[in-house]
């Protein structure tokens, strides 16, 4: 019955957390900050390896239910970075903590908002594994009895302000009861934007590595673009097989883009200029960097037809994979097999 209630999840269940694997790369982390960012602008960094989302403004824009929007991120983040983030789906971030906590086999797991779905999810469980509870705190209520959060949901106030402290103890009290009043406060948007694919083996293939390129400028295009943020310059990292790199960038033109065309051109021009011929290529990355917001941007007309109907035709995608999904929709080349 208690698994049922966690399948019945209205859309007051909008709190999403992340969990990351121990030991996690920074820098897959701060990919997953740009990745959820792009589902809703509501993400606070949770260092050293998790996140805090409120979708609850992207459920009618997606159409889709915030558990539906858990397996999305996390559908893209294992495709996208080889990253196996766990998300908890709750109507607090409590609930939504414990939730990531145990995801089961998916990697996703909904309590949904009903008093009963949450005294389901959280009254048997141990108090040991309140969210927030310390060491300390678990002893001084085991060695008074209180081995269970339901049975620290039904003491008095009073009573647990005494063992626990008075602050302390009604906020615990309030997380076993499920109420948890603290807000999901937005991370300032990203300085910078990164994506990478690794080949799976090391290829001396241009067709395979110009491939590579353009799904990294079709997929960073799209994360600015949702951001509203556009980019000044491009850094293209080359690793070979023998894991040595190498780093170029570049400025745009015209100062800042977002547009899929000028990332492309950006990094095939960067790669081009290192004029690389029997080399093995393990893997290329694209960052795009110094962004600013897309407002400040001034849009020039190119006076160029061609040019022009590729950007309307950007416009027709993003909305198309802002529906289905990110990268429903894309140019054929950049389907060439890279992970």
């Amino acid at each position: 019955m208690g698994e049922e209630h966690d399948q019945a999840v209205g859309f007051d269940s909008s709190i999403l957390h992340l969990r990351c694997p121990m030991d996690v790369d920074p820098d897959l982390c701060r990919l997953l900050l740009g990745l959820t960012s792009d589902v809703t602008p509501v993400v606070q960094a949770l260092p050293p390896g998790a996140l805090v989302a409120d979708v609850s403004g992207s459920v009618r824009f997606f159409d889709r239910d915030p558990a539906d929007l858990a397996r999305m991120i996390r559908t893209r983040a294992l495709a996208l970075y080889g990253l196996p983030v766990t998300i908890g789906v709750g109507p607090n971030w409590t609930i939504a903590a414990m939730a990531s906590r145990e995801p089961g086999p998916g990697g996703v797991r909904a309590v949904g908002s009903s008093p009963s779905a949450v005294a389901a999810f959280l009254h048997p469980r141990p108090v040991g594994e309140l969210h927030g509870i310390g060491r300390a705190q678990e002893r001084t209520l085991t060695a008074f009895g209180v081995h269970t959060v339901g049975l620290l949901a039904s003491l008095p106030e009073a009573t647990v302000q005494r063992v626990l402290g008075g602050k302390s103890g009604r906020l615990l009290r309030e997380r076993a009861r499920g109420i948890d009043r603290r807000k999901v406060v937005p991370a300032e948007l990203p300085h910078s934007a990164a994506a990478q694919r690794r080949f799976p083996t090391n290829t001396l293939a241009p067709d395979l590595v110009h491939s590579a390129l353009l799904s990294l400028a079709v997929e960073l295009g799209e994360r600015l673009r949702n951001r509203r943020q556009a980019a000044r310059a491009v850094t293209l990292t080359v690793t070979f097989a023998d894991r040595t790199q190498i780093h170029r960038s570049r400025q745009l033109p015209g100062g800042l883009s977002a547009h899929t065309d000028d990332l492309r051109d950006a990094a095939y021009e960067m790669y081009r200029a290192l004029g690389l011929q029997r080399a093995r290529v393990r893997a290329v990355a694209l960052r795009c960097e110094q962004l600013l917001d897309a407002a400040a941007v001034a849009e020039q007309l190119s006076f160029d037809g061609g040019r022009e109907h590729r950007l309307r035709a950007e416009q027709a995608i993003d909305a198309l994979n802002a529906r289905f999904g990110s990268g429903t929709v894309g140019p054929a080349a950049s389907y060439l097999q890279a992970s």
